[in-house]
């Protein structure tokens, strides 16, 4: 599994974890259709022992967006191809098999963006900052940022940004919605590999139920969400392996919630 501007590392004793690095660094990182793709192909591709994954993004930037280097005119038609195809792959993200946690640094801007929002949990260092400024240049998000940007932190935070071309930094990102962890700067990728290395060793199912489920519910009516929850809380309880963590912890094998 390689791509010429992704490189794939592992973490874990058994390789639980995949560690998925952007590799255009001297263009700020910045999505190129190649890049996109490969981001597809290697979420598509993952071993059958990765249980979590984590994207950065090599040098001091995550991403800063969308390559306009690679901007082309294009008909309607071909621009909501153009626009589809961003949404397959970053679906592979989000509706993929593995939880994905971003480690966030440097630019996280436009399409940059969208791609954090992609995944299910995004780690901010101090030095981050969060921009979405295709109001500025004419164009519009195309990447799925509608959908999901609005959905941390409201539609019309996500239109201010595009309106004025408001930068948040890492902690008015976290307070917003943007990132759920902010941690001094170089440090977040460290972050993210303990974070996915935990969520790695949670029963799979409720991690299925977490990335495929609780959005739907989330969007469903009430009565609806609370048959879908039933639903998979029947699946999750009867897998195999959450009846022996149960009964571990019915045992006191397991450890108890502490205080943080």
């Amino acid at each position: 599994m390689s791509h010429k501007e992704i490189a794939v590392d592992f973490a874990g004793d058994d390789q639980q974890v995949a560690i998925i690095r952007l590799q255009r660094a001297a263009k700020r990182n910045a999505l190129s259709d190649g890049l996109i793709l490969g981001l597809r192909d290697v979420f598509q591709n993952l071993p059958a022992s990765v249980r979590a994954a984590v994207v950065d993004g090599d040098g001091p930037h995550f991403c800063a967006g969308l390559d306009l280097s690679e901007l082309s005119e294009r008909d309607a038609s071909q621009g909501v191809l153009h626009s589809r195809m961003w949404h397959d792959a970053l679906q592979q993200l989000q509706f993929g098999a593995v939880p994905v946690v971003a480690a966030l640094h440097g630019a996280v801007v436009g399409g940059g963006l969208e791609l954090a929002s992609a995944c299910h949990i995004r780690v901010a260092d101090s030095s981050t900052f969060f921009a979405l400024p295709e109001g500025s240049r004419g164009i519009f998000v195309g990447g799925g940022g509608s959908v999901r940007i609005p959905r941390l932190i409201g539609a019309s935070r996500m239109a201010d940004m595009m309106f004025t071309g408001r930068v948040y930094n890492a902690e008015d990102g976290e307070r917003i919605g943007l990132a759920q962890y902010v941690v001094p700067e170089g440090q977040a990728l460290v972050k993210a590999v303990e974070l996915a290395l935990r969520i790695a060793e949670n029963a799979p199912m409720t991690n299925y139920a977490l990335m495929h489920a609780l959005p739907r519910i989330a969007e469903q009516p009430a009565d609806q969400g609370l048959m879908t929850e039933a639903l998979m809380a029947a699946v999750a309880q009867s897998a195999p392996e959450a009846k022996h963590r149960l009964q571990d912890f019915l045992v006191g094998r397991a450890a108890k919630v502490s205080k943080g």
